[in-house]
């Protein structure tokens, strides 16, 4: 390990106490400390009994005292060849949790996704599938009185960085039953009741909203996609080892409980993450913004057909395409006149793979008025033009 002691304590904080008191165990053997390492160690495996990594690493500490060990899980081979998956799996874990504390994130970057978060979204969940690694993280944007771009930058404090199992099958969740972790923008939706729930998920669960309007628009199909916690027996899952939820350990996503609100964290679950500094997103910000800035404008002016063209021949919802759907925009807008309408509480978050989308989350409330309805939008650069796809009341 590269860490260093002073690193280690910045860091602890944000981890979980069971991992904090492991990483420590492997800065000890790595100085050279082995006695204090097993004492460690010991207490470890006694307060946390379902921690199989940690019995891993006690297990070689002790035969350290007889041979030298040679690797993580150095057991006799014939034990080794007998539990060679369980062994396989605990390695990676303990690979992927020192990869996610050696390469730390860079202070007071941001997961490229976060171009803008609404005060209302007090909090944000950004999960690195490559590193079985979800982060938490507190909006530390005040209400805006102002639409300055200093405002709009995301500002973003981490406060969990905690270690993740995914999908059997990996990530890129595609159909019910896939046994894939969905990757994209999603929304908390919920919190369910552990004691409404099989031993299975722990002390509770997160669902979040998969699938979204981007998966619903690629035919994606399964539901009950979970942030949720472990079984008694277990203190943790292996790096795959869940039907599609995110699974963290018990005491971690008690934190989880106790921060989050529903409807308002944001949860992007990512291949990898890519951490920049906030100001290096302004210009993709402000040249999306400019597009959002001219759509909420043409709706205020009541100018149908213009508004049109801001809608995409993909665009659905609810089942409906846009000739289906339209009927409504045109019956509301007559209706309505010509009125100011003003977005408040802007949240955009950005998702790339093989499109380019945005997941726009605003309140619009006409001038005057003091509440109005919350929408999200969906949208997609085609041919260098932003159009919308999807648009709906949450």
């Amino acid at each position: 390990m590269s860490l260093t002691g002073e690193q280690l304590q910045h860091v602890k904080p944000m981890m979980g106490r069971a991992e904090a008191r492991l990483i420590e165990i492997y800065q000890l053997i790595g100085n050279a400390q082995h006695r204090e390492a097993l004492k460690q160690a010991e207490s470890l495996v006694r307060d946390h009994p379902n921690f199989q990594l940690a019995h891993l690493v006690h297990g070689d500490l002790l035969s350290q005292q007889t041979r030298p060990v040679r690797r993580l899980g150095d057991v006799p081979d014939t034990q080794a060849l007998a539990a060679s998956t369980q062994l396989t799996a605990l390695r990676e874990e303990s690979r992927r949790r020192l990869l996610a504390l050696t390469e730390r994130p860079p202070e007071g970057a941001v997961p490229t996704q976060f171009l803008t978060l609404a005060p209302q979204s007090r909090h944000a969940i950004a999960i690195d599938a490559s590193r079985s690694r979800l982060y938490l993280f507190e909006n530390l944007n005040p209400a805006r009185g102002s639409a300055s771009e200093a405002d709009r930058a995301p500002r973003l404090k981490l406060l969990g960085d905690f270690y993740i199992s995914v999908g059997l099958s990996g990530i890129e969740k595609t159909a019910e039953g896939d046994k894939r972790t969905p990757l994209g923008v999603y929304y908390i939706t919920s919190t369910l009741n552990p004691a409404d729930l099989p031993d299975l998920y722990g002390v509770g669960a997160l669902p979040i909203n998969y699938p979204n309007a981007l998966d619903v628009q690629r035919g994606k199909t399964g539901s009950g996609i979970w942030l949720h916690g472990t079984p008694t027996e277990q203190f943790v899952r292996a790096p795959q080892a869940s039907d599609g939820c995110v699974v963290l350990s018990n005491p971690d996503l008690q934190r989880l409980l106790g921060t989050v609100q529903i409807r308002t964290t944001p949860v992007v679950i990512a291949p990898s993450l890519q951490w920049v500094q906030p100001e290096t997103l302004a210009s993709e910000r402000t040249q999306f913004e400019a597009v959002l800035e001219a759509w909420r404008q043409t709706r205020s002016a009541g100018h149908l057909a213009e508004l049109k063209t801001f809608y995409s021949d993909r665009f659905m919802n609810q089942g409906r395409d846009l000739a289906q759907w339209w009927p409504r925009v045109e019956s509301e807008l007559r209706a309505n006149g010509s009125r100011e309408l003003q977005m408040k509480d802007l949240s955009v978050l950005r998702w790339r793979d093989q499109d380019d989308t945005m997941v726009v989350t605003f309140g619009e409330v006409a001038a005057g008025q003091s509440r109005g309805v919350t929408k999200r939008q969906y949208w997609v650069r085609e041919q260098d033009r932003w159009t919308i796809f999807f648009e709906g009341t949450i």
